[in-house]
């Protein structure tokens, strides 16, 4: 790696709830327990466009996207032609942000928070051609699991991984392959399974083979035997215990607390030409993530992605995690988890480039990205918290909720591992695992 990313640590790392009032679909909802957001700066200009074509996955950390069409937030931020697509898989939304939504594709999307940077790199798009994105928020902290068939039920797997570790190499000691599977090369779901098994003594280019599978047929592709354990997000990791398949090891908040995990991109070309129309997307998801966050909303958050043109899965597999409470179908239940996700919460939406910083770097310790990158560079072209800061501006958000930095600071792991934004290669170099570029 030749350049290093230097942002500046929050001094006081404040973590204020934003406290709002918004108006529903069909009449205004006053929660006494939030203050106003000032509406008197609604927009810096006249719209360039009012309409958007944004791709989503059926998981719930998409859910303010969902949100923000069913309760009007979109429309209400003049944005009245939006069109929220679902998409098979994440290799479709990554191509059809490559077509855009001239050619039949999209403007933005729901997305792993790497994607924008393996897009924007080429390192993940057909020849190697770069399609330039940017990042404008983070939609959620957290709220992933890593799951495993119940052939393994007895070991109870969890941050431990012995007992699994020799379990997977008595297996193809037998002559059987073994498979983790993730949603998407480089992506959230493929680090976070990479980095638990790394910690755990398994290398996850030697010892087990990783195949991708869209987040929807996890459950079905387990059943038939086709992995031995997966990364995705809800509500297929409660699916599986509910259909008796499977259970959760762990939720990824117990690997890294509160990390960064789906973001909301867009082409830069749409952004660099409709820069008012972007931010009023922003703030209606804004809105939404707020919404997302009120525990009195999350019954109503679970019925809206059961609907059959978001997830359409059981409400049964949703409300429970999304209220926070775990069943891990091993005996252990945690009720209101401290790894829940977060979709406003300890500023959830605002797009760290720290963070953004570390996918490059873990990107890199797998050889999708190679060590030269000049991650600067890169970061400065890709994320866009300033649009987001103008965004929380006009929406009337508190300052005391916008963070004073662009680096959260030192990231603390499960396994004791620490990443310092200010110092990315002594990270790198503290790695055991790795494959490099």
């Amino acid at each position: 790696m030749t350049k290093k990313m230097s942002v500046p640590v929050d001094a006081a790392g404040r973590r204020h709830f934003l406290k709002a009032s918004l108006a529903a679909a069909g009449g205004a909802a006053l929660w006494s327990s939030l203050p106003s957001l000032g509406w008197a700066a609604e927009s810096t200009g006249p719209l360039e466009t009012r309409s958007a074509k944004l791709g989503f996955i059926a998981l719930t950390d998409a859910a303010p996207l969902f949100v923000a069409d069913e309760k009007g937030f979109f429309a209400r931020h003049g944005m009245t032609e939006v069109q929220v697509l679902k998409q098979s898989s994440w290799g479709t939304t990554r191509d059809n942000l490559v077509l855009g939504s001239a050619s039949n594709g999209i403007d933005g999307a729901h997305i792993l928070s790497s994607m924008p940077y393996l897009i924007s790199s080429g390192a993940m798009t057909a020849n190697n051609v770069p399609t330039p994105m940017y990042t404008l928020a983070r939609l959620n902290l957290a709220g992933q699991c890593i799951s495993v068939g119940k052939e393994y039920q007895e070991l109870r797997v969890g941050l431990d991984l012995a007992e699994f570790k020799q379990a997977l190499a008595a297996k193809q000691a037998g002559g059987h392959q073994v498979k983790a599977a993730m949603t998407f090369p480089g992506g959230t779901h493929d680090l976070w399974i990479r980095y638990w098994m790394a910690a755990g003594g398994i290398d996850p280019n030697q010892d087990i083979s990783t195949i991708v599978v869209p987040p929807a047929q996890m459950v079905a592709n387990m059943k038939v035997g086709s992995m031995d354990t997966f990364c995705v997000c809800e509500p297929w990791n409660e699916q599986l215990i509910h259909q008796g398949i499977g259970y959760t090891a762990n939720t990824t908040g117990e690997l890294w607390h509160n990390h960064p995990e789906k973001a909301f991109a867009m082409r830069a070309d749409y952004v660099d030409q409709h820069p008012n129309a972007t931010k009023a997307l922003l703030k209606a998801i804004m809105e939404a993530q707020i919404f997302c966050e009120q525990p009195e909303n999350r019954e109503e958050v679970a019925q809206i992605c059961a609907k059959r043109r978001w997830i359409n899965a059981p409400f049964k597999d949703i409300i429970n995690r999304m209220q926070g409470h775990f069943d891990y179908g091993t005996g252990r239940i945690v009720e209101n988890s401290p790894q829940q996700m977060r979709y406003w919460k300890d500023q959830a939406s605002y797009p760290f480039q720290s963070h953004d910083l570390w996918f490059l770097v873990e990107n890199m310790r797998w050889g999708y990205l190679p060590t030269n990158l000049d991650t600067q560079a890169l970061i400065a072209r890709v994320n866009r918290e300033d649009l987001w800061r103008a965004a929380a501006a006009e929406l009337g958000v508190d300052k005391a909720d916008i963070p004073a930095s662009r680096s959260r600071g030192i990231e603390t792991f499960f396994d004791g591992k620490r990443f310092d934004p200010e110092n990315p290669m002594a990270y790198l170099d503290s790695l055991a695992i790795k494959k490099l570029a």
